[in-house]
């Protein structure tokens, strides 16, 4: 017989049908998803979770909820807490969704539905170590315990300990502007420390763009930039539509060589021809 979640609570004195699932999986325009915000601020995960669209109040009126994210690097469902739960009130006024940067239910044109959740420590062991199979209804976000598709919820993977993936170093690097924010920490980190040349690629138009970074915050404070503003303040990229661009490095400069920066940019646009194809304009 298949190890199910079911089974898990069972054992732990649990009963299923006191039990919502919850699988978070919704990738915001910031660039965060609830994995992200999980993995770096869990604080801020449980009171993004806290908020729910009133309209399904019945749904989320469950003693406890299993909250489970998308990991993407296996792009399974990874269980991260049991939590009891009280049902609050309407989300108090000037309260901000942490995932969202608006205020929660803004976006269904709604007060959004609080619960106070409160970490239930009798499954502590598993959480950010344990996946299971959703199954096909990926799009039921979320489903009673007892239910049909509650009740197949196999577990597939149980793992040591959570792993982030390991930086592919600057060679390999390429991810898109919208992932920027859900990166791992580490890589976060080795990007803000690091300067020079990066490219920016346009998969609508294949269009593509040679810059520098050498600010304090090196590729990263950079990249962020573009997208806080769609350009960067680049000329070029101001005159067409936002997009969002690939972006990879062509070459890293040690601290010594930051003044060589703005050789080594019009050496890559020459190299590139980013200037007679691409989007440079200078």
């Amino acid at each position: 017989m298949a190890l199910t979640f079911n089974l898990l609570l069972q054992s732990e004195g649990i009963n299923p049908a006191d039990v919502r699932l919850l699988r978070h999986q919704t990738v915001k325009a910031n660039g965060r998803t609830p994995y992200s915000l999980w993995r770096d601020q869990p604080e801020q995960f449980e009171l993004y979770q806290s908020f729910q669209n009133p309209t399904k109040r019945r749904e989320f009126d469950y003693p406890y909820w299993a909250s489970f994210v998308v990991e993407p690097q296996r792009a399974g469902t990874l269980f991260v807490g049991l939590y009891g739960v009280e049902y609050l009130g309407p989300a108090p006024e000037g309260i901000i969704d942490p995932l969202t940067g608006t205020p929660p239910g803004s976006d269904i044109g709604v007060t959004a539905d609080q619960y106070r959740c409160t970490k239930d420590e009798r499954l502590a062991p598993y959480q950010g170590r344990l996946f299971v199979d959703w199954g096909a209804g990926l799009r039921s976000w979320n489903q009673r315990a007892d239910s049909r598709a509650g009740t197949s919820k196999v577990i597939v993977e149980l793992t040591r300990e959570l792993e982030e993936e390991s930086f592919p170093g600057f060679t390999r690097f390429i991810r898109s502007l919208s992932e920027i924010e859900a990166m791992p920490i580490g890589w976060k980190e080795a990007l803000r420390a690091t300067r020079g040349i990066y490219l920016l690629a346009c998969p609508r138009t294949k269009e593509h763009y040679v810059g520098k970074a050498s600010g304090e915050d090196g590729f990263l404070g950079r990249w962020r930039e573009y997208v806080a503003t769609g350009h960067g303040g680049n000329v070029g990229l101001r005159l067409r539509d936002p997009s969002d661009y690939f972006v990879s490095v062509l070459e890293v400069v040690g601290t010594n060589d930051v003044g060589k920066l703005d050789e080594l940019e019009s050496l890559w646009k020459r190299k590139l021809l980013s200037r007679d194809m691409g989007l440079n304009l200078n």
